[in-house]
């Protein structure tokens, strides 16, 4: 395979980002859309109907919310192997790669045990419906049992989009993806599996993009290349990886904690006619703008982590600013095409329910209506990042993803008159301007002093 590597320290900048990001975006959106045809299939070859798209829905903020942690560190791996990469320190690049891949086994160990171990309590602490929660509870166990290939093949991912090489993930993912979407048909139509079937089949296909990310990383030929003989925790880049990925996952979970409480008050609407059907549905739309947004972020991470690394500030910033052009306009196109296409696309999802598809569309309106806000905030995340900032950066999404959104769900939303669909989704958007004011001004201050300090 030819190698297709991005010099993300010199060249045409606009071009370069956009030859990084469009792998990138591919691949999450094939990631979604298969993961979007595993709801749709459930509901329409599962013997559970709507209650299984039900199911799956209630379940995603818990998943986000455990795995968002651990990918955390994925992140510290990056920025660290590109900090080495920027630096051209061999030593350093070995040593956060094999320090990467093992600990990636390690947590992908510990969240197959905690999430086993801990999805029925989770699930009746929000509220989950009696006639959903068997079935919640069987989804969320199997799914957690494929966590160990899933963090080895994100980690593994990571590194080599840190590396500049971001095609590379997306071709694994032509291979394997049409391997779950064909097993998963198998399981639910033939084996009659139902949900469990769906696990089944992401356990099968993410083991083999596992072993197809291990195997690309031992045949390479570049500082990146992985021995399995060397694989062991070294302490300077694990104490990086950890500084860096503890933080971030941190701050990512807060997302997911937000939408555990949330999803918890959308229980409470359980009384609405198929609004928690609609909401699982839009949710599911929503993963689509959230590739963008994170896309952006990685390409942010990467050109600022590198350039950073490189003491080049001026190529840094000039990174960042057009990133951030680049994510509005690809945010401003995809919420133009899913607000005007919004009733076919829930369509997809659910059948003989336009209750449901009402309050989908209502929840697509709040959400993807001021999306450019989260581009930017996610963008400068990422900057955020590859500067090396870390707890600041978390610090500012306890308070305003978190803390907000919590905050909101127990006060203005418990007034009886704002006990609404309509004034739960408005904190969204009011906790990305919050967010966004606080991260650009901590980069202001940041990214000067570094820059004054490498004078």
């Amino acid at each position: 395979m030819a190698n297709n590597k991005t010099n993300l320290c010199e060249g045409p900048l606009t071009k370069q980002v956009i030859s990084f990001v469009i792998p990138i975006l591919l691949l999450g959106f094939l990631q979604q859309l298969f993961n979007a045809a595993d709801v749709v299939l459930a509901g329409h070859l599962s013997t559970s109907g709507s209650d299984a798209v039900a199911a799956v829905g209630v379940t995603n903020p818990l998943r986000s919310l455990l795995v968002s942690f651990f990918m955390g560190c994925s992140t510290g791996s990056a920025v660290t192997v590109s900090h080495a990469i920027g630096a051209r320190n061999k030593k350093d690049i070995k040593d956060s790669v094999h320090t990467a891949m093992l600990l990636s086994v390690i947590i992908g160990g510990l969240l197959t045990v905690v999430g086993v171990a801990s999805s029925g309590a989770l699930l009746k602490a929000m509220s989950t419906p009696e006639a959903i929660l068997p079935q919640s509870k069987i989804y969320l166990q199997t799914h957690f049992m494929t966590m160990i290939p899933s963090m080895v093949y994100n980690f593994g991912a990571a590194l080599l989009r840190a590396n500049g090489e971001t095609q590379k993930p997306l071709y694994y993912y032509l291979v394997t993806a049409p391997v779950k979407l064909v097993l998963t048909v198998l399981f639910l139509l033939v084996f009659k599996l139902d949900l469990v079937g769906i696990s089944l089949a992401t356990l099968v296909s993410q083991s083999l993009a596992a072993f197809l990310v291990v195997n690309s990383l031992v045949k390479s030929d570049r500082d990146i290349k992985l021995s399995l003989r060397d694989l062991r925790i070294t302490k300077k880049p694990m104490v990086k990886i950890l500084k860096l990925g503890i933080p971030t996952g941190i701050q990512s979970s807060t997302y997911s904690l937000s939408s555990v409480v949330i999803q918890s008050s959308v229980n409470s609407l359980s009384h609405l006619t198929g609004f928690i059907t609609g909401n699982a549905a839009a949710y599911s739309i929503e993963n689509f703008a959230e590739i963008v947004t994170g896309a952006y972020l990685q390409v942010s991470m990467s050109f600022v982590g590198q350039n950073v690394g490189a003491r080049n500030y001026k190529r840094a910033k000039k990174a960042y600013m057009c990133a951030i052009a680049l994510c509005t306009l690809t945010v401003v196109i995809l919420s133009a095409i899913v607000i005007g296409f919004a009733k076919p696309l829930l369509s997809l999802y659910i059948k003989n329910s336009k209750e449901a598809i009402y309050w989908g569309t209502v929840r697509i309106l709040f959400i993807f209506g001021p999306m450019i806000i989260q581009g930017f905030m996610d963008t400068t995340s990422g900057a955020l990042r590859g500067l090396g900032v870390s707890i600041s950066n978390t610090v500012i999404s306890l308070l305003g993803i978190c803390g907000f959104r919590i905050a909101w769900c127990m006060t203005v939303f418990q007034i009886p008159q704002y006990h609404t669909p309509q004034a739960l989704f408005i904190a969204y958007p009011i906790s990305w301007v919050i967010i966004s004011v606080l991260q650009l001004a901590v980069f202001v201050v940041v990214f000067n002093k570094q820059k004054k300090n490498a004078n």
